[in-house]
Parts: structure tokens; sequence; C-alpha cells
């Protein structure tokens, strides 16, 4: 299970299982990715609920 985080010119690619891991990035600053895990880690819960539900169907 993993997550991807866009913008206009930049993109990272985050596991979420086992842990919350960054798998990949293009375009991010350290200080913006650690800004990303860190809202990631706060909302895992809802981030897990959303893709299980997408992905049910």
């Amino acid at each position: 299970m993993h997550v991807h985080v866009l913008s206009s010119e930049d993109e990272a690619m985050l596991w979420l299982e086992p842990e919350i891991a960054l798998s990949r990035s293009f375009g991010y600053s350290d200080k913006h990715l650690n800004r990303i895990q860190q809202l990631v880690q706060e909302h895992e819960y809802e981030i897990v609920s959303a893709w299980q539900k997408h992905f049910k169907d």
C-alpha cells in the first residue's frame, strides 16, 4: 500500500506498510519531504481507510 504526493513539478511516493517510508522522490527538498512524511503519519488512518475503500470496489 502506498501514496503518491504530487505538485505541479514534484512527485514523491511513500509506502504505508509495513511502515511509512519514502520510496522515491523527484524535485521535493528534504524540508518538504520531512513535512510530507509528517503529514502522512498524522493522517495515516484516513489515508489507509480511503485507499481500502477505493480499491475494495
